[in-house]
């Protein structure tokens, strides 16, 4: 049994960010049958407070052998089974920064707890029926969400709108197995088995796994985001690009070519979707070996990248230099932005169209001057929508372990189906039928092995 399943006994852990003089509160949590029993030896109450459940008392924090005052502070009281973990759970509420919190944990510690593991709350509520499996994975992709969006997929989850279908799912399957096993027991007190009911039934839930499954890219560019790459040649406009898209100064802009020497990062969210972008440093021919080694990174960006936003001098044209860095970027997603568009002069518009290629979308801007960062969006988001970049404006999307899982049960109940036209013995059908169920079941925890449960709540920080 591994450190992580020994759920037994009371834990504690800082539950908050520990930071340098920042934070006002910092919060150490307690979980398991001694919660209430540390929380008496350490916290001390003046007044007639009443020590009873979801009341907040005030007090101070003391060593129980020297009675020094350890903090000033708040205690939350939960116990069972109206808790997080359902078991008695007190948080010592304290004033924020690194002392005060450490000390109380070491408190904790010396007095009958132990330090909890990576994500042990959240386990303990999972084991003692609180959360289902899709529920506690949708609380680490809330504390973990880098937008809106991403946390609404995430309350989703925590509110149950995935277990709802998988486990209808299941229990459809379920049914199925039921009929067949009565058969298989009672056949001569049945009727003949349907079987083309038997296999549109199975149709019906192949459908829905697979509608469920086509949310898994959607899910990962929500939860990861969307690593968009600005390359081009020197002195195009790439750094002001990035600079007015982000409203700051992340990149220095100058007349000079090559001033941009390494990959400069920036955080933005699109419709709802995280996006990092990257400007990267232009690409050309150098003997400068530190503008070298930067040019390579900006090919290596490029290729990593889930689209390339290819930036060209609209006063320049569309010249040798972009139409090579183009055959080496246009396999993959990829919009043109033509900066600097108010340099050019209107009559030489059409020309620069007829230059560049039309297969790829387009879109204008004059960076310097924060034009044109609406329509780059608009275009980023018609990529995505379009589906050459996977995301959706969605409630509910599953992530890779779920979409494992699912994909699993859909190859059990094509086998199964092709057991029925191959007109196998009705024991046959119930063997792959199983598999359905039991991969159905890994899903929301009804049927889950320790390595699962260990791979996932490994992933949480300590304290949750």
């Amino acid at each position: 049994m591994s450190e992580l399943f020994a759920t037994t006994g009371t834990i504690a852990a800082i539950a908050t960010a520990v930071v340098p003089q920042q934070g006002s509160v910092g919060i150490v949590r307690v979980s398991g049958s001694q919660a209430m029993a540390i929380a008496q030896s350490l916290f001390h109450t003046p007044g007639r407070q009443v020590w009873e459940s979801h009341r907040i008392l005030y007090g101070y924090i003391r060593h129980p052998q020297t009675q020094q005052i350890v903090d000033e502070a708040l205690l939350l009281i939960m116990k069972a089974p109206r808790s997080y973990t359902r078991e008695d759970v007190v948080e010592f509420h304290c004033h924020g920064g690194i002392m005060a919190v450490q000390q109380v944990l070491q408190l904790c510690l010396e007095n009958g707890s132990r330090l909890a593991q990576p994500g042990e709350f959240t386990l303990r509520a999972f084991l003692n029926g609180r959360l289902d499996l899709t529920q506690a994975e949708g609380i680490a992709d809330l504390v973990g969400a880098k937008s809106p969006q991403a946390a609404q997929s995430a309350l989703a989850g925590l509110q149950g709108k995935l277990a709802h279908p998988i486990r209808q799912l299941r229990a459809n399957c379920l049914d199925i197995l039921a009929e067949i096993e009565a058969r298989i027991d009672f056949e001569e007190d049945l009727p003949p088995l349907d079987d083309k009911a038997i296999v549109s039934e199975i149709d019906k839930i192949a459908a829905e796994i697979t509608r469920l499954l086509e949310t898994k890219d959607q899910g990962e560019l929500l939860r990861t985001g969307l690593k968009v790459a600005i390359v081009g040649r020197p002195n195009v406009g790439k750094s002001s690009l990035l600079n007015a898209w982000s409203r700051s100064d992340r990149a220095i802009v100058t007349d000079l070519p090559g001033t941009t020497r390494d990959v400069v990062e920036s955080q933005l969210v699109v419709g709802g979707i995280p996006v990092q972008v990257l400007d990267t440093a232009g690409i050309r021919e150098t003997t400068d070996q530190v503008e070298k080694i930067g040019v390579e990174r900006s090919r290596r960006a490029a290729n990593a990248a889930d689209l390339v936003l290819l930036t060209i001098d609209a006063s320049a044209g569309w010249t040798e230099g972009d139409e090579e860095i183009y055959e080496k970027v246009q396999h993959r997603p990829l919009i043109l932005v033509i900066n600097k568009i108010d340099l050019l002069e209107e009559s030489k518009r059409t020309t620069l169209q007829s230059q560049i290629p039309n297969s790829k979308s387009k879109i204008f801007t004059a960076a310097a001057q924060n034009q044109g960062i609406d329509a780059l969006e608009t275009a980023i988001l018609e990529i995505v929508q379009s589906g050459k970049v996977q995301a959706a404006d969605m409630d509910l999307a599953i992530n890779q372990r779920q979409a494992a899982a699912l994909t699993q049960a859909k190859i059990f109940l094509e086998q199964v189906q092709a057991t029925i036209t191959e007109q196998l013995p009705l024991d046959f059908w119930t063997i792959d039928l199983r598999g359905a169920i039991q991969a159905l079941g890994e899903i929301t925890g009804e049927e889950v092995t320790e390595s699962v449960l260990e791979r996932i709540f490994s992933k949480f920080c300590i304290g949750k």
